[in-house]
């Protein structure tokens, strides 16, 4: 078993998989930005050492800085968690190079399936059916025009490397083509190092069904089920859950099988996921594979009870899976909504500033991944995921309750965050009934901007109120002086009503 491991990332993952560690017995060192110095991921770890300023570029992304760390402080390993460096083949090789362990997929199986064109030509000799679209570097716009000459519009221009939505961009009309490629390829060279871009067909009312793998050097491989990912804003996750809505007993084996089919073409060892497409039909298309642990992991995790992090640090160490695939059993349900710093009425705007209060939700079958902490200052560095709530339940109804009071109970001051949009989305009625598919925000937020419109007058109306109330004194005063005598204390806690959350500000 290793004995040190240095974790290459921030946030969230970082102390996911140092707690990971902690149970193993296994001594932890991390890396940080000067602008993290005093982030959690720095105090909770066994050693941390700063390899650079703020941009990723010159801290989290540097490669032979995060090596020469690992080396120094006597790792042998090196988890690369998610985003930044997690999908580079490169790093890798350069990791074992350096007489290191990689905590994840091989090099060779990253630049097979770790590359989403890669991925797509090594899918299609397996058999799988694939969304149509490019399996080379997009290299121009004539090149992308001859292509949806064949697709027909809408399209997605994405980003080979990584993931997260990150170099992600849906095209219209032709008119678009050239300014997506360029932000696009700006995207991935800022997020991944990588500027390499490719197009697919934009399958329209899909939902996006995961699943994730696990592979030894053993030839063991396996499934742990699916994962319903379709609740999406710029085409990053915001809600997940397992198992899904949409798949029945017969369409989920034949998915699963699909999956094992595509990590074991590529030769796949560690944790990954293999991602589908379902159309309103019923058809389901390979999309791509992601060649590291995913953010949404922990919702496998509690319906399986494996822990999946633990498994990638045996199998990096040379041991064989602990279970096979018969032991994999799904019981219950569980909900993940993820909590960014981002403002929902603003178009999702990232949100930056110092957290000036924190409530954290508690509870039976409650879990919070998170780096948060009062006072923390939220940056424009990185990615504004803030933290991950997951809960678990006997039924989807228990899983949904569950959430909703779990959110209500979650308060952040200071920064706008995703908390109340998410409950907006569990009490959609597409949500409740498990019919979404990947249109459901877009389709919310039209809504709510149509709500807006409608009640204007009913808005001027009530700031109108407000104003009066001010020049009359407090409202309690106010009402004190019409006879309504209320009590103060109960006033002070009826800042709002339920429809925003019992603790909503």
């Amino acid at each position: 078993m290793l004995r040190k491991v240095l974790i290459a990332n921030r946030g969230e993952i970082a102390l996911r998989v140092m707690r990971a560690c902690r149970e193993m017995g296994i001594t932890t060192a991390t890396v940080y930005s000067e602008i993290d110095r005093h982030a959690l991921h720095v105090r909770l770890a066994d050693e941390a050492y700063c390899i650079g300023p703020p941009p990723a570029g010159e801290s989290y992304l540097k490669q032979e800085a995060i090596i020469e760390v690992a080396k120094a402080c006597g790792a042998e390993a090196i988890h690369p968690g998610y985003g930044f460096l997690a999908e580079n083949a490169d790093f890798v090789e350069a990791i074992e190079a350096a007489g290191l362990v990689f905590i994840g997929p091989s090099a060779q199986t990253m630049r097979l399936v770790g590359d989403k064109t890669a991925a797509r030509r090594t899918v299609k000799t397996a058999g799988v059916p694939v969304v149509p679209g490019g399996d080379h570097e997009l290299k121009g716009v004539a090149e992308a025009l001859k292509l949806t000459e064949k697709m027909g519009f809408p399209v997605l221009i994405k980003a080979a490397a990584g993931g997260g939505g990150k170099g992600m961009h849906i095209v219209n009309s032709r008119t678009e083509l050239s300014s997506a490629m360029k932000t696009s390829r700006s995207e991935s060279r800022s997020s991944f190092g990588d500027p390499t871009i490719y197009i697919e067909k934009y399958l329209s009312g899909a939902r996006h069904i995961e699943f994730q793998v696990l592979g030894d050097t053993y030839g063991n491989l396996v499934h742990l089920g699916e994962r319903e990912c379709s609740v999406q804003r710029r085409y990053q996750k915001l809600v997940e859950e397992s198992p899904s809505c949409a798949l029945d007993p017969g369409l989920r084996e034949q998915m699963g099988r699909a999956a094992l089919q595509v990590a074991a073409s590529a030769g796949y060892t560690n944790a990954g996921t293999v991602e589908f497409l379902l159309d309103e039909d019923g058809q389901f298309y390979f999309l791509e594979v992601n060649a590291r642990l995913q953010v949404e992991h922990p919702v496998t995790e509690m319906v399986t009870g494996i822990d999946l992090v633990k498994e990638q640090i045996r199998v990096a160490a040379g041991e064989k899976l602990s279970f096979v695939q018969e032991d994999v059993e799904s019981r219950g349900w569980a909900l993940e909504c993820r909590i960014y710093a981002e403002d929902p009425e603003n178009d999702f705007f990232p949100s930056t500033g110092k957290i000036g209060h924190l409530q954290l939700p508690n509870g039976p079958w409650v879990r919070n991944d998170s780096s948060l902490y009062t006072g923390m200052e939220v940056s424009v560095y990185y990615d504004p995921l803030l933290s991950k709530l997951m809960v678990w339940g006997k039924d989807r109804q228990e899983a949904l309750d569950r959430m909703l009071w779990a959110l209500g109970e979650y308060h952040i001051a200071g920064i706008k965050t995703t908390i109340g949009f998410c409950r907006q989305v569990l009490v959609d009625p597409k949500f409740v009934a498990g019919t979404y598919d990947t249109r459901i925000i877009p389709e919310l937020t039209n809504r709510a901007r149509e709500h807006v419109k409608g009640h204007e007058e009913i808005a001027a109306l009530a700031a109108a109120l407000v104003a009066f109330w001010g020049e009359k004194g407090t409202t309690f005063e106010f009402l004190s002086a019409r006879g309504q005598q209320e009590d103060p204390w109960k006033m002070a806690g009826r800042r709002r009503g339920m429809a925003g959350g019992p603790w909503e500000r």
